[in-house]
């Protein structure tokens, strides 16, 4: 973490300095102790416990006589994952850099004064502070409002209040919105599989077909270019499929990914009027996002191309006649040409 490129590029290193502390998790400054992913990126140990115990539910907890291998789980900052030994978290190393700076900016913070002038004021009453909550009209307002204003029928509530209630919705989405992302990268990890899956299936029934027409090449040379050709436009019809899929389901993760990020920054808002103003609409879009469009998935067997398959069995004359599923339907000619004989002599 680099705290001093960060600290000179603002006016105000201290309120710079919090936002460095702040966990990714809680979105409250971290708790020690605190400990460093591979990926150099912090978390409060508590935190980094709880979405391991989540991402890996089977996981024996410390203390436990059954002795199970470690688990697994992505940065929620950078999405790099993490594989962990026996130890789990404890097995984590400590950061002691960060935990001292947290120590020094909570002992500077309490000798510091208050400061005055940042909070928003009342548009109707310029000398008044925005320091209540209209509930009826769900904005932030002033005491003049209530006894004399626009509001004077309105039921309120106390801003703080409700600053708390929304913030915790908000956080409450985030993490709504964070497990989503999750399950969209697995999806288009499965698809990605998927499309490894169809060009190796694909490339291995070109194999056999290459093989088979190979011993009567002679007279197969223009049926085998055009039964390849046709497992080809399989091959590139499922493709385009899946690449669309994939490229559908990473816009939504981008659009959500975004959407977190504006969350987090508006969460960093340390007033709560200034807050309100926006953090209706956020949860709003946030609740939108989260729901998701219904994107469409590859059906089960869908990298399956075993339909592509010859059985080479035939005489040398009805080469040319060829084609996949072909043996199927001689065989039902010879039924009905059997039966046909059959009811002749009878």
């Amino acid at each position: 973490m680099d705290y001093k490129s960060s600290l000179i590029q603002d006016g105000n290193p201290m309120e710079n300095l919090e936002k460095q502390l702040i966990c990714p998790i809680c979105l409250e400054m971290f708790t020690k102790p605190v400990v460093i992913l591979p990926c150099q990126h912090n978390l409060c140990r508590k935190c980094a416990n709880d979405i391991f115990q989540a991402a890996n539910p089977y996981w024996t907890s410390r203390g436990s006589s059954v002795s199970m291998s470690g688990g697994r789980f992505r940065c929620p900052t950078c999405r790099h994952e993490v594989i962990m030994d026996r130890h789990g978290v404890y097995g984590l190393q400590r950061n002691l850099l960060v935990e001292n700076i947290i120590d020094i900016y909570k002992q500077e913070c309490s000798s510091r004064p208050l400061q005055k002038g940042s909070h928003p004021m009342c548009k109707e009453h310029e000398d008044e502070k925005i320091n209540i909550y209209c509930l009826t009209c769900e904005v932030p307002t002033c005491s003049m409002c209530k006894v004399f204003g626009i509001h004077k029928a309105c039921e309120v509530a106390p801003l703080q209040s409700v600053f708390q209630g929304q913030k915790t919705e908000l956080n409450n989405c985030i993490s709504m919105l964070v497990a989503g992302n999750d399950r969209v990268q697995t999806i288009i990890t499965q698809l990605e599989d998927s499309r490894r899956v169809t060009k190796e299936n694909s490339h291995q029934v070109k194999e056999e077909l290459s093989q088979k027409f190979d011993t009567l090449y002679a007279i197969l040379d223009e049926k085998k270019s055009e039964l390849l050709q046709r497992i080809t436009q399989e091959q590139e019809e499922k493709l385009s499929f899946i690449e669309a899929l994939i490229q559908q389901y990473q816009e939504q993760l981008d659009k959500s990914t975004k959407l977190v990020e504006t969350a987090i920054q508006s969460l960093d808002e340390p007033g709560g009027a200034t807050f309100l103003l926006t953090a209706k609409q956020l949860i709003k879009s946030i609740v939108e996002a989260s729901k998701g469009c219904q994107l469409g998935k590859t059906e089960q067997g869908f990298e399956n191309m075993d339909f592509f398959t010859l059985d080479l069995e035939h005489i040398a004359d009805a080469l040319r006649a060829i084609d996949f599923g072909a043996a199927e339907d001689d065989e039902d000619d010879d039924v009905d040409t059997k039966k046909q004989k059959t009811d002749e002599d009878d």
